[in-house]
């Protein structure tokens, strides 16, 4: 199971999965149906409750903690 204290949203680890798939954040909000800061929003949120200096980093704290696959 992963380490809950990073208190991360669902849309936060929606748009982390969808990073680890490739996708930009343009392909991200045409996926979700929201805008491009809204995802920039959400991952700078995710990034400050992993401690994550970028994409590459947030990613791969999320998937050491089982956030994501």
């Amino acid at each position: 199971m992963y380490d809950r204290s990073f208190n991360l949203t669902q849309i936060e680890i929606q748009i982390l999965q969808l990073v680890a798939e490739g996708m930009d954040n343009v392909e991200i909000a045409k996926t979700l149906f929201i805008s491009r800061h809204t995802v920039k929003a959400h991952l700078t949120s995710a990034y400050r409750k992993l401690n994550a200096t970028n994409r590459a980093n947030a990613v791969y704290v999320a998937m050491k903690q089982q956030y994501i696959n």
